[in-house]
């Protein structure tokens, strides 16, 4: 049978000539292949969710390469689930822990060149279109899981299985519906075991925001030339976004570069417009380290140095709220519970203002100029643990260990006739990153000024 390859529309013909003598007079490449770091943390994670799901066939696919336009593809960003209990990257891997617990990776190795044109035709695969990979010996060294080839996955998924749908369609297709929501069952305790990291993934996370610091510090250096640019949006995204490269794999999510009233959007992400001294910068981004996890911070600053009285009126009520929100934080409180702090500094500083009435603010109508909540899970994704049940996270307790972003804004439209025009198209928004502690939490991102004055200063200072 013809070997099955990815080739491309304009891709040359191989004669037989040439396909016989790129068969040999290659060296041997093989390594001797250290263990992941994380690898005995992934042995430990798996075994715990062996434990959750006993005597299950449990199926989690590290996704599938995603065309960005023809036989060109994106960039690949392996599954955060697959990530955790592996440690892996490659795209097409699938790992399958049995009913007794064992774990079996299967994975598309690096083929004999004698015997496949895969390394020099295959645009996806080909160690000389992408990189090399692993062969079946290098792989089980590194990531010290029995590993074998993709092609045998079918059989071993014969019996049945609860398998992570909706990441790999084909590996959807082998195993039939679970039924029961089982399935679903999987994903929610997936996520529900990353509430809690260990002590490797906060090194990580704290590893991804002090990276993040030193962006945002690029940044402040970058913003006389990107004031003078009609696109300073994008100057200040492709600063931050150079750093992210490298010292890490890439951002964590799309940064959010909004200058004036582009920050009273909350997803702001088409970082087109121009900067203007007289108004303010949102930016909200973080580096994705490269064993994927990502730090998530904002700040907005005065693109002139200093704020201007009544941008640091808004800005002092978020910082207020932020600062009482942080001050909750310890294992047993409710996890809603910093987010409703910060929003009662807000309606009671709306109401000081003048802008809502006791009856209106008692009524929550603050959240016409909040809008969103006030922080979330952080970790291998920005928004971690997205699949867990309410009970676990929105309706349960904090734990030491946990990781989550702390992150209060105000939003006032520039079109908001219940607003004095002197306010109307100012965002504020300042989120920092923190891990619950014994008897509190510790601020990861202390690296960066939170309070007005220090803000001022420390633009100064990365000014000279």
């Amino acid at each position: 049978m013809a070997e099955k390859l990815n080739t491309g529309s304009h891709d040359l013909p191989i004669s037989d000539a040439l396909a016989e003598f790129m068969r040999g007079g290659w060296a041997d490449t093989r390594e001797d292949v250290a263990p992941l770091p994380v690898a005995a943390y992934a042995a430990k994670r798996r075994a715990r969710l062996a434990e959750r799901l006993p005597g299950e066939r449990l199926v989690i696919p590290s996704g599938t390469l995603q065309a960005r336009s023809n036989d060109d593809d994106h960039r690949f960003r392996t599954h955060s689930a697959f990530a955790y209990l592996t440690g892996g990257q490659q795209p097409d891997d699938v790992l399958v822990i049995e009913p007794s617990g064992d774990a079996r990776l299967f994975l598309h190795p690096r083929p004999s060149r004698a015997e496949s044109q895969e390394f020099y035709r295959d645009r996806r695969y080909g160690e000389f279109w992408v990189g090399r990979r692993f062969d079946l010996a290098e792989a089980e060294a590194a990531y010290q899981i029995e590993c074998a080839h993709i092609d045998t996955l079918p059989a071993a998924l014969s019996a049945p299985a609860r398998v992570l749908r909706g990441v790999d369609a084909s590996v959807d297709a082998l195993v039939s519906p679970a039924g029961d929501d089982r399935d679903a069952e999987l994903a929610a305790v997936l996520s529900e075991l990353r509430l809690v990291k260990d002590e490797w993934e906060i090194a990580e996370l704290q590893q991804a925001v002090d990276a993040t610091a030193r962006g945002f510090e690029d940044v402040v250096r970058a913003l006389p030339a990107a004031l003078a640019h009609p696109r300073g949006e994008r100057y200040v995204e492709g600063v931050f976004g150079l750093r992210s490269r490298l010292e890490g794999n890439a951002v964590g999510y799309q940064s959010i570069v909004a200058s004036g009233a582009h920050a009273c959007v909350l997803h702001w992400i088409r970082n087109d417009g121009r900067l203007d001294p007289a108004e303010m910068l949102l930016l909200d981004a973080g580096v994705e380290g490269d064993n994927l996890y990502t730090a998530d911070v904002t700040r907005t600053l005065p693109l002139s140095g200093r704020f201007s009285p009544i941008q640091r009126q808004v800005y002092d009520l978020v910082y207020e709220a932020q600062t009482a929100a942080i001050a909750v934080l310890r294992p047993g409180v409710r996890f809603r519970e910093f987010h409703e702090t910060a929003m009662r500094v807000i309606s009671d500083g709306l109401r000081e203002w003048g802008l809502l009435t006791r009856a209106q603010a008692d009524a929550g109508l603050h959240r016409r100029y909040t809008l969103c909540s006030s922080g979330h899970m952080l970790g291998l994704d920005v928004h971690d643990c997205a699949r867990a049940r309410a009970e676990t996270y929105l309706d349960g307790v904090l734990e030491e260990g946990q990781v989550l972003t702390v992150e209060p804004g105000l939003y006032l439209q520039p079109d908001d006739l219940t607003l004095p025009p002197e306010l109307r198209g100012i965002g504020v928004r300042i989120e920092d990153d923190l891990v619950v502690t014994a008897d509190g939490a510790r601020l990861m991102s202390a690296a960066l000024p939170r309070r007005a004055d220090e803000i001022e200063s420390w633009m100064a200072a990365l000014a000279r």
